[in-house]
């Protein structure tokens, strides 16, 4: 899979470019780079969570420790605990 990395991105982008659809392929690159992957960019999926629900997030240079930030200025304090199932 490596080898033909390069490949695959250039046929992927060279149909986007051309309007051809590739789902599939497209969708499996995203994938594959997804899976791939040590750390995912998904911070702002974390902030919105964060958000909307309080659901907190853990800090990246800190393991273990779950926060929360205040977006609006509005509302109570918010805590969090681990369940482990």
């Amino acid at each position: 899979m490596a080898d033909a990395q390069a490949s695959w991105r250039i046929v992927v982008t060279s149909a986007i470019r051309l309007g051809i659809p590739v789902p599939a392929m497209s969708s499996a690159l995203a994938f594959y780079d997804g899976y791939s992957r040590k750390v995912l960019p998904a911070n702002l999926l974390q902030a919105q969570r964060d958000y909307f629900g309080a659901h907190t997030y853990e800090l990246l240079d800190s393991p273990g420790k779950w926060v929360h930030t205040n977006w609006t200025g509005h509302g109570g304090r918010v805590t969090s605990n681990a369940y482990n199932a």
